[in-house]
């Protein structure tokens, strides 16, 4: 991977692991939080419930990667559907939550978290990969490689998110300036639809995956899109 990947990773991985570690805990979370962040939370959860609508309700004998699994709220529904759920992150710091978040019973799934790169192939192969919101940080060709490396472990799907690039959140990215810097993640980076499934069919180690569905969230500060990627 180049070094505008690796740069990033580092920056994603600082700001989630020793910024915002508390404002991520509460948004996280049942507990209040503010106008702003509470259009964030109800945009994070419509998203999470559409990846899973796109999972098969049956996930017995199923391996899913969670590629940037947060506090491990995605993770958690998957293993109740009885998968076998890898689930990693850059931040320990969000993983040690996640563990610490993990409801005793599962209905016979189970979860393996994890810090680390979602491209590291010892965690070896899935039937499905979610990658919610963790791509969104870098530039579009770099999250079409990330895209590859997955494709090349996965035998059924991937599902990822990805920001539109539309008036509005550029306007929400402008906005979001004038925020103290400790409240900020790493920016993100809003690219057009057709240039990205355009980068998608270029990208030789993609010719083994189809653009299957997609779906817009759109919640007060939260814009993002779902698009699925189907093993031909």
């Amino acid at each position: 991977m180049n070094s505008s990947y690796i740069d990033r990773r580092g920056q994603i991985q600082t700001y989630f692991d020793r910024t915002a570690v508390d404002a991520w805990k509460r948004l996280t979370s049942d507990a209040p939080v503010g106008r702003v962040r509470a259009t964030v939370r109800a945009g994070r959860d419509r998203m999470r419930a559409t990846l899973l609508d796109w999972l098969p309700q049956d996930l017995r004998g199923r391996k899913v990667l969670d590629a940037g699994c947060g506090t491990g709220a995605l993770a958690v529904e998957a293993a109740r559907r009885g998968a076998h759920v890898v689930a990693i992150d850059l931040s320990p710091t969000l993983v040690q939550l996640a563990r610490e978040r993990m409801p005793e019973d599962l209905n016979g799934g189970e979860i393996d978290f994890r810090s680390g790169d979602m491209l590291d192939p010892a965690l070896g192969w899935f039937d499905h990969v979610v990658a919610m919101d963790s791509l969104i940080h870098y530039q579009a060709r770099d999250a079409v490689r990330v895209l590859s490396g997955l494709a090349a472990r996965t035998e059924h799907s991937i599902q990822f998110t990805f920001p539109p690039s539309t008036h509005a959140l550029e306007a929400m990215r402008f906005i979001g300036k004038f925020f103290p810097r400790g409240d900020r993640a790493p920016s993100i980076e809003p690219v057009r639809e057709t240039l990205l499934h355009r980068l998608i069919d270029e990208e030789p180690a993609l010719d083994c995956m189809a653009i299957g569905r997609s779906q817009h969230v759109s919640s007060g500060f939260y814009k993002s899109k779902a698009l699925e990627l189907c093993r031909r």
